[in-house]
C-alpha cells in the first residue's frame, strides 16, 4: 500500500527530468528502507552542490520535507550515516560495483556515527563490532537499543529556569 507521501514522491518525480540529479535524489528516496545508503550518498550530493536553491528551496532541511517528504532530523541520520559508512566501509562506497552483501539498517549505524562524533567509538571499538552488525538478524530496533547503551548519547541539559517557571505558571 502506497503512503500519501510516496505517492507526492512518485508524482513529483513524472515532472523532473529522468536521470538528473534531482529525479535520481526522488528515486531513491522511494527505495529508501531498502537502499538507504543510495539515498544517503545522493543526500550528501545535492545538500553539498546546493542544486536545491535552484531548484526553488529555501534550505536543503527545505527540500527534503517539501520534495523527499523526509523529516529534517531523517535526512541528517541518513548524511551522518553515510559518511560514517564512507569513511570506514570504502569497498562498499565504489560506485562501480554493487556492495558484496546489504549494508546494515540506517539506524543501527546512526547511533555508530553519533557515538564516534562524540568520541566515544574508536576504529578499533568499530572493528570489533563490524562483522556483528553487518550480519545481525535480528531487529534493528534491537541492536539500536543495545549499542545506545553501550554508547549513549549525553544527557539533555537541564531546561532554562524560566522555562520551569513558566510551565508551573500554566499547570
Amino acid at each position: 500500500m502506497e503512503t500519501r507521501s510516496q505517492a507526492a514522491i512518485a508524482e513529483r518525480a513524472t515532472q523532473v527530468e529522468p536521470g538528473t540529479l534531482r529525479h535520481q535524489a526522488l528515486m531513491a528516496a522511494q527505495k529508501f528502507k531498502s537502499t538507504w545508503v543510495e539515498l544517503g550518498a545522493l543526500l550528501v550530493k545535492v545538500r553539498d552542490s546546493g542544486d536545491w536553491s535552484g531548484w526553488g528551496f529555501k534550505s536543503f532541511d527545505d527540500y527534503c520535507s517539501k520534495e523527499l517528504h523526509i523529516k529534517k532530523q531523517t535526512a541528517l541520520k541518513l548524511t551522518h550515516s553515510f559518511g560514517f559508512l564512507s569513511r570506514h566501509e570504502k569497498s562498499l562506497m565504489r560506485e562501480d560495483e554493487p556492495p558484496a552483501r546489504a549494508p546494515p539498517p540506517f539506524e543501527v549505524v546512526s547511533v555508530l556515527a553519533g557515538a564516534e562524533e562524540r568520541g566515544q567509538l574508536t576504529e578499533s571499538d568499530y572493528q570489533d563490532l563490524r562483522e556483528k552488525i553487518w550480519s545481525d538478524e535480528r531487529p534493528a530496533n534491537q541492536v539500536v537499543r543495545e549499542l545506545s547503551e553501550r554508547f549513549p548519547p549525553p544527557p539533555k541539559p537541564p531546561p532554562a529556569a524560566d522555562l520551569v517557571v513558566r510551565r508551573l505558571a500554566v499547570a
